[in-house]
């Protein structure tokens, strides 16, 4: 057995000892799908984190707690008599080799646009068959350009994700310039909202201006996600330089005046 072998078959292990409804861990015992769901989704992020750090010690042991979220979900799964580990090693197997023609199979593109279409006519083709066998119908069902786009993704992603698949079946506008009337017809309206001070308009109107930024962003091929996490952590950065000159000068930020604290902001902004 090969060292990967080994040490995979010693994960398994592990986790099926936790599991074991009489001498396992009670808490392990007792998770269900549903439970350990935010906490993959919370791994997966603790791994993108180590590589914006590009921390890789950290990322060999965020990577080892995304896989044991995988076991553990598979290992629930086994129990349950619905699949095992091997049958998604297996699936995503043969997916990427379906979905590499060029790779594994005889398939040329002259170009990269051309390899895009081939995955997304691929990706077609396996949603379809996906929604058939869900409903029993015909192979030949109504499908959407949209199937598959997941509903928790993070806001901002499932934005882009929904736009882009959109503009791949020409729903979209051709450059940038569209764009920004738009954008500023959204600004108009949550202006509207905020006068008309009805929460739930004020709420829809944000959430338009918010998915035309994202829109904005896409046609600037910036991915917003990114763009908001790195504003954001910038943000966090300053603020950060501005509470240090506080507290140097011991006073606190309550008792300052905006005028001041936007002095110390501009000190803060010259360091990067």
């Amino acid at each position: 057995m090969s060292n990967h072998q080994e040490a995979l078959t010693q994960l398994l292990a592990v986790m099926k000892r936790l599991r074991d409804p009489e001498t396992g861990c009670a808490w392990d015992i007792k998770q269900t799908f549903h439970t350990i769901a935010p906490f993959t989704v919370e791994e997966a992020y603790e791994v993108a984190d180590a590589i914006e750090r590009n921390d890789l010690a950290d990322l060999k042991d965020e990577l080892g707690d995304l896989l044991f979220q995988v076991v553990f979900h598979t290992q629930m799964a086994s129990e349950a008599g619905e699949f095992t580990f091997d049958d998604v090693a297996h699936g995503i197997v043969d997916k990427m080799t379906r979905r590499h023609p060029h790779v594994f199979g005889e398939a040329v593109f002259d170009t990269e646009e051309d390899l895009k279409v081939a995955w997304e006519a691929i990706k077609s083709q396996e949603r379809q068959e996906k929604q058939r066998k869900a409903s029993e119908q015909p192979a030949d069902m109504t499908t959407s350009a949209l199937d598959g786009v997941a509903r928790n993704l993070p806001a901002l992603k499932r934005a882009d994700k929904i736009q882009k698949r959109a503009a791949r079946v020409g729903f979209d506008w051709p450059d940038i310039d569209p764009v920004w009337p738009k954008l500023d017809e959204e600004v108009g309206e949550l202006r509207e909202a905020l006068d008309s001070g009805s929460l739930a308009d004020i709420e829809d109107e944000l959430g338009d201006l918010l998915f035309t930024v994202v829109n904005l962003a896409r046609h600037c091929s910036v991915d917003s996600e990114t763009a908001l996490q790195r504003a954001t952590q910038k943000f966090d950065q300053r603020f950060r330089r501005v509470e240090a000159m506080v507290n140097a000068d011991e006073r606190t930020m309550n008792t300052m005046t905006l005028a001041e604290l936007d002095d110390l902001w501009n000190n803060a902004k010259q360091d990067n």
